[in-house]
């Protein structure tokens, strides 16, 4: 991608991507209401004020893990691989972390994280080398190409935050994320070892 970036090329390229396709039709999710209403007819305890704040909350989370996965895709990298680039770039130059402590950070275990580091060396988004002072050690460190990627993958991700937005003001955005910010924080509390991952569900 070029160092010139326009918002509006980009926009373009989210609304194709969000164009349903005509070999799949699928079928229409109840609206909010409806889901509710049937959640009361089964169970008469349910507070229709507390499933609505959820099930919106589980909606979005959905729809918008759907619209970062296509974007990524356009950038010919996956959701997985994403999170990988993330986790180097959030640990601060020089990018580079062992294996074990992506595995951790990305709650994988240590085979899933070799898989994928395998995979992302290949393609040039990693190198993988023996640390100075432990040559039985490997770390893993962002490529040039690897962070354009992820450079890349936040452009796309900006403007598709911003749009999604767009009808809120900045003092109900600063709402908006302080309310969320307190609800994370009690699930953090509360499940402190969770991390977001589902892995002892599966």
């Amino acid at each position: 991608m070029t160092k010139d970036f326009n918002a509006n090329a980009f926009r373009a390229i989210l609304r194709r991507m969000s164009e349903p396709s005509e070999a799949v039709q699928s079928p229409a999710e109840p609206s909010l209401e409806e889901q509710i209403a049937a959640y009361q007819r089964e169970f008469q305890d349910l507070d229709p004020q507390v499933e609505k704040v959820v099930s919106a909350l589980q909606r979005l989370n959905r729809r918008m893990n759907v619209a970062y996965g296509r974007q990524t895709a356009t950038l010919g990298i996956s959701n997985a691989e994403w999170e990988v680039l993330k986790a180097l770039v959030v640990s601060g130059a020089p990018y580079r972390l062992g294996p074990g402590e992506l595995a951790k950070r990305l709650g994988l275990t240590p085979a899933a994280m070799t898989h994928r580091i395998d995979r992302m060396a290949n393609e040039g988004l990693v190198n993988r080398e023996r640390d100075e002072n432990n040559r039985v050690r490997v770390i893993v460190e962002l490529t040039d190409e690897g962070r354009e990627k992820w450079l890349e993958a936040m452009r796309l991700a900006s403007v598709f935050e911003e749009d999604l937005l767009q009808d809120l003001d900045s003092r109900e955005r600063g709402l908006l994320g302080d309310v969320l910010t307190r609800l994370l924080r009690r699930v953090e509390d509360a499940q402190p070892d969770a991390d977001g991952r589902l892995t002892d569900l599966d």
